[in-house]
Order: structure tokens, then C-alpha cells, then sequence
């Protein structure tokens, strides 16, 4: 199976990146995982993105906030599949990273989920990785029926009560 590169721009990242670890780790998907960032360590960002395909990866999340060029400058060296995950701010809660991870220049896509979702972004990476893995669709689709089922659960619930 492909393994998952995670690059985080900082270790204050590491919350929104959990998610991702958990659920990677929850469908048996290898990843590893790193600090790069696109402005204070571009060399070795770029080395990582170059590298990527040849070192077995079949997917990279890139978590960064504020300006949030992290996925862009590894989508721009790869030809992988980049998830972009911003990460929320203090200064404006995240859509300045939306906003920089989003706008990306035709012909240098970057995926990106929801500010800190580094659960969907994970589960973009399995539902990438699975076009080719049966196993890994079943896996998907599993989770999906327990999340449903869990819906209808709750459902029953608050139907009776009210």
C-alpha cells in the first residue's frame, strides 16, 4: 500500500494533524510525518516534494496557517496529489490560510479541506489511495455504514424522547 506524507508548516499544527494521524491509523494506512516549512525551510520542503513518489508515497497533507504556502510549494514540486489542511489563527481564524491554500495558480492543483480538518483530509487521502486498494474500499465503506448507522441511531432516540 502507498503511504500518506504529512508536512506540517509547525509544530503548533501537531492538533490538526492528529486527526489525520488517528484516522490514517484507524484504516492501517502508513504515513509519515514531518516540519517543513515553505519560507524557513523551502529546501528541504522541496527535496520532500521531489522525493515523494519515488519513496513510495501515493498522497502528501499539508497543514499550515497564515499564510499557508505549504501545500502550493509542495504541489508546485510533485505531481502527487496534495491535501491542503489550513490551520486556524489568532489573527482571523483561519480564512487567510482558506483563503492561501485554496487559491492556487492553474496547473498546480491543491486539494483542501475545511480550517483544521485534518480528519476529511486523511479520508481524502484513503478515498485517493483506494481506487486502486479493494481492501481499503471496504474499509471506507464500512465506516461509512457504521457513521450512518450511528445517524439513525440517534435518530431513534430523539424520536422517542420527543
Amino acid at each position: 500500500m502507498k503511504k500518506v506524507g504529512i508536512v506540517m508548516g509547525s509544530d503548533s499544527d501537531l492538533p490538526v494533524i492528529q486527526k489525520a494521524v488517528d484516522t490514517l491509523k484507524e484504516l492501517g494506512i502508513p504515513y509519515e510525518a514531518h516540519i517543513y516549512s515553505a519560507h524557513r525551510t523551502p529546501e528541504e520542503a522541496r527535496a520532500f516534494a521531489l522525493s515523494a513518489r519515488e519513496k513510495g508515497f501515493g498522497a502528501i497533507i499539508a497543514a499550515a496557517g497564515m499564510a499557508a504556502h505549504l501545500a502550493g510549494a509542495l504541489a508546485a514540486n510533485t505531481t502527487l496529489p496534495v491535501i491542503g489542511i489550513p490551520c486556524k489563527s489568532s489573527q482571523l481564524d483561519g480564512i487567510d490560510a482558506l483563503l492561501s491554500t485554496v487559491q492556487m495558480p492553474s496547473g498546480i492543483p491543491v486539494a483542501t479541506v475545511a480550517i483544521n480538518a485534518g480528519t476529511n483530509a486523511a479520508l481524502l487521502c484513503a478515498q485517493i489511495l483506494s481506487v486502486t486498494d479493494a481492501e481499503l474500499a471496504k474499509k471506507l465503506d464500512e465506516k461509512r455504514q457504521k457513521a450512518a448507522r450511528s445517524v439513525l441511531e440517534k435518530d431513534e432516540r430523539i424520536v422517542s424522547q420527543l
